[in-house]
């Protein structure tokens, strides 16, 4: 049977977090928070969210990490305390939450995969943010030598816990924005499919953007570069052994 939790990063996103942990909760999920070495004002507050709701519990970074290095805490948390998967949800109200029994249902079907939503933007999506998505898309497919990787980028997933944690294990992830790809690249290279669920996804008009696009644009240039290396030498296994869903 699949025992799901949810795994929230957070990095000093107050303004919609209680409205994300209400209704997450008032489906019943448990929830992991990763405070990822956030001001002291955003932690207090993640604190008395904690001591709200029983279902809620914080780890704390002492110092920022990164999305990336927030999430894999928060999957690593979920399979010590026995969870086979967790759905990751941003904490900044972009996720369409409705949409989470849909990426349920597909894990259930597809214990094995990497379930992902595949986003439906409407016109609040920065124009350069929407840009280089594209360019992501491009690399991915070539990195895996398929079109099987509908989007990379999109933070709203549920992980296979075992495979998840058995790649990071043997792979040092990107710890910042950089992760979100590189995993799901990494992912399929060991054998592990994705699937994905179309959902809705806004940039919310008062929300707070924690993406540098100088520093965090070099990151992902950079892990494309290695990530194209990385499938040379993989092309054989790549272009006869693809993952494939329920295989």
């Amino acid at each position: 049977m699949m025992n799901l939790c949810v795994v929230i990063p957070n990095f000093n996103h107050t303004h919609a977090i209680d409205s994300v942990i209400a209704q997450l909760s008032g489906e019943g999920f448990d929830i992991v928070m990763v405070d990822d070495g956030s001001e002291e004002q955003a932690h207090q507050h993640f604190c008395a969210l904690e001591k709200r709701y029983k279902n809620v519990s914080l780890i704390r970074h002492q110092t920022n990490q990164g999305k990336g290095g927030a999430v894999q805490s928060g999957l690593r948390w979920a399979f010590a305390k026995g969870y086979t998967h967790a759905l990751q949800v941003d904490a900044d109200g972009q996720h369409c939450l409705a949409d989470i029994s849909r990426l349920i249902d597909c894990a259930k079907a597809h214990p094995e995969a990497l379930v992902s939503g595949r986003p439906i933007y409407d016109e609040s999506i920065p124009k350069h943010r929407y840009i280089s998505r594209y360019i992501t898309h491009f690399w991915v497919w070539v990195e895996t030598l398929s079109f099987s990787i509908k989007d990379s980028m999109c933070g709203f997933r549920i992980y296979p816990l075992s495979a998840s944690i058995a790649l990071f294990d043997k792979v040092d992830l990107g710890k910042r924005m950089d992760f979100d790809i590189e995993v799901m690249v990494r992912m399929y290279w060991q054998g592990t499919p994705s699937v994905f669920v179309e959902t809705q996804v806004i940039y919310p008009e008062n929300g707070v953007s924690h993406f540098q696009p100088l520093n965090d644009n070099l990151k992902i240039s950079w892990l494309h570069t290695r990530l194209f290396f990385g499938m040379l030498v993989r092309i054989p296994k790549l272009l006869f052994f693809k993952p494939k869903v329920g295989a």
